[in-house]
């Protein structure tokens, strides 16, 4: 009987401890990219301009100004179960690429309770996105309404000259931002 407890703490044993601490290991790893995995996407996104994700940029100061031109259109929309009203100030604009433009969106509280949301943006035609950069943007941060409170919130972007070079894009005459905001998370 001593020899049947020795074959199963010896080495067999060993061997079965160590593969249910590495597919232990596997399953935790697993668990864990997937909860990253959202962070990493946007970011990946963000960077790359995939998925209609417009680029984050300092400023256009060094960025030269064509002569072709290019129409902005603006949409804003709200989730399910969040309280507000949310519109462009402007519909639209027309601006050169490489030149700055600033615009505004109006968000209302139409609730009796403060309300905290956040922005989730896209470009369309999703190949004009890695042209988009955005400046200044009300999307980096959670905005509170405070109940009835309604704000202005700016945008301040430009269209990369690089785009007049990408020949995927050279038909590409109106680009539309599109911003949703979501109740945020406490």
């Amino acid at each position: 009987m001593t020899q049947a407890v020795d074959k199963v703490d010896g080495p067999g044993g060993n061997k079965n401890t160590r593969l249910a601490i590495i597919l232990l290991s596997i399953v935790i790893g697993m668990v864990g990219l997937a909860f990253a995995s959202v962070p990493l996407y946007r970011i990946f996104c963000q960077v790359t301009g995939f998925a209609g994700t417009p680029k984050v940029a300092s400023n256009s100061y060094d960025v030269p100004i064509l002569d072709r031109e290019v129409t902005i259109d603006f949409n804003a929309d709200v989730a399910p179960g969040v309280p507000w009203r949310f519109e462009p100030v402007q519909r639209r604009v027309k601006i050169r690429i490489g030149e700055e433009a600033l615009i505004y969106y109006r968000a209302v509280n139409d609730s009796d309770k403060p309300v905290t949301g956040t922005a989730i943006f896209n470009v369309t035609p999703e190949k004009a996105a890695p042209y988009f950069n955005k400046i200044a943007c009300f999307c980096f941060t959670k905005q509170t309404l405070q109940p009835h409170e309604s704000v202005e919130m700016p945008v301040t972007f430009f269209i990369d000259p690089a785009i007049a070079d990408d020949l995927n894009v050279k038909e590409v005459e109106e680009i539309t931002l599109s911003y949703t905001f979501f109740k945020a998370k406490e």
